[in-house]
């Protein structure tokens, strides 16, 4: 849920208002805010003098801050020869990544230029990122800092530039199809597009729209354009420890789109499940109980440890679906049943068709982690049929100068 956040006495003001729609073939900037007040002028102030006099712009504010940011975007967008508006969100849903999604789906040009707030990505280049896409008839467009004339010289910090290569690595890798052509798949900054824009695919938590951009939606045609990563204008970097984790989460949902590739990291996360197992086996066994009952207690150590995990990693956007009870209790009997249903059909495997204890051990395994996968996301984690639970999703309010 959200509300509308003004200055009294400026939305619906005619002379805030007088600004016309961008024609077709402009472009609008969509700048996502967190806590950004001091940042709000100057960049306001950079865009007018660098785009508006080479081709029509509009710029869409998406804003999840808790300081004055609105209020300061309605006082400072009232001199703008453009348009701005301000959608205020007090539900963040999706991080910075929902913020942009929010902003294109308001956008109403044939290009968008997604860009930060604090000015480490020079307005100055909007112009120039819709000019190359027009010149190669691409769909997206990346201000990248890893081709010729481009560099990370704001990037402060030995801690951060080395995180930003290894992210750039890691993600490379594991995407080297879709991240084909594009050496940034990190930046902040590209433009895109609208006819090339999905943006009902898109499944964004946290920062790197980009990457989930390039991933889901990748338009056909894909170009870059040098620029030089800027300081920080004001105000503090809003990259943590959290941001990190979340950044790993969203690489494992897209790494794991596909149902083969969430079949393998489902068995990965339960492989590792045997460690608690045995650790807890170990510990019960040491304080005397029996180990029948100790085996019983410690499988639920591991069917914790892997509830966990799955719950975080692999069906993290699906947990809307069921309450959590629910998903709990679905996976547990999930996960002993296929203890239960394992010994007799390895039996069955033995005496009628006559394999021997290790062939059918190892066949009775594959068949009951099959049948435990399709389960668990049949029967735990997919919606209800008729019903679906609301998602978080939060309404936003439209403010525009």
């Amino acid at each position: 849920m959200s509300h509308e956040s003004t200055v009294p006495g400026e939305l619906g003001d005619p002379a805030v208002r007088a600004a016309e729609p961008p024609e077709p073939g402009a472009v609008t900037i969509v700048v996502p805010t967190f806590n950004e007040s001091g940042n709000i002028r100057e960049l306001l102030h950079r865009i007018t003098e660098s785009v508006p006099s080479r081709l029509p712009c509009e710029v869409v504010f998406v804003d999840d801050s808790a300081d004055d940011t609105p209020e300061v975007i309605f006082r400072e967008a009232q001199d703008c020869p453009f348009p701005v508006t301000v959608l205020h969100r007090e539900e963040p849903v999706g991080g910075l990544g929902g913020a942009v999604v929010e902003g294109m789906k308001a956008a109403g040009s044939d290009w968008i230029v997604v860009m930060d707030g604090d000015l480490q990505h020079p307005p100055s280049l909007v112009p120039e990122l819709v000019a190359t896409g027009e010149r190669a008839n691409a769909g997206l467009v990346v201000a990248s800092r890893y081709i010729k004339g481009g560099s990370r010289a704001g990037l402060a910090g030995g801690y951060r530039i080395a995180v930003s290569r290894g992210a750039t690595w890691l993600t490379k890798t594991l995407f080297p199809r879709r991240l084909r052509g594009i050496s940034d798949p990190m930046s902040g900054f590209f433009a895109i597009r609208r006819s090339a824009l999905t943006a009902e695919v898109l499944q964004p938590l946290g920062y790197k729209i980009l990457l989930e951009l390039a991933v889901r939606s990748r338009p056909r045609e894909v170009t870059e354009v040098p620029f030089v990563f800027q300081e920080r204008f004001a105000g503090q970097s809003k990259s943590t420890a959290q941001e990190g984790m979340r950044f790993l989460r969203h690489l494992v949902g897209l790494r794991t789109a596909s149902a083969l590739a969430r079949m393998v990291a489902f068995g990965l996360i339960g492989a590792s499940g045997f460690v608690p197992n045995l650790v807890g086996l170990w510990a019960l066994t040491k304080l005397g109980l029996h180990y029948v009952p100790a085996e019983i207690l410690a499988n639920q150590l591991g069917v914790a440890w892997n509830f966990l995990l799955i719950e975080q990693l692999l069906f993290r956007e699906r947990r809307r679906h069921r309450r959590w009870w629910d998903r709990v209790g679905r996976f547990a009997l999930l996960a002993n049943a296929d203890l239960v249903l394992r010994i007799p059909l390895i039996a069955l495997l033995v005496d009628r068709f006559g394999m021997g204890a290790l062939p059918a051990t190892a066949l009775a395994l594959v068949l009951t982690f099959v049948l435990r996968f399709v389960g668990t996301e049949a029967l735990v984690y997919l919606p209800r049929r008729g019903r679906v639970r609301p998602g978080g999703g939060s309404r936003t309010a439209r403010g525009t100068m």
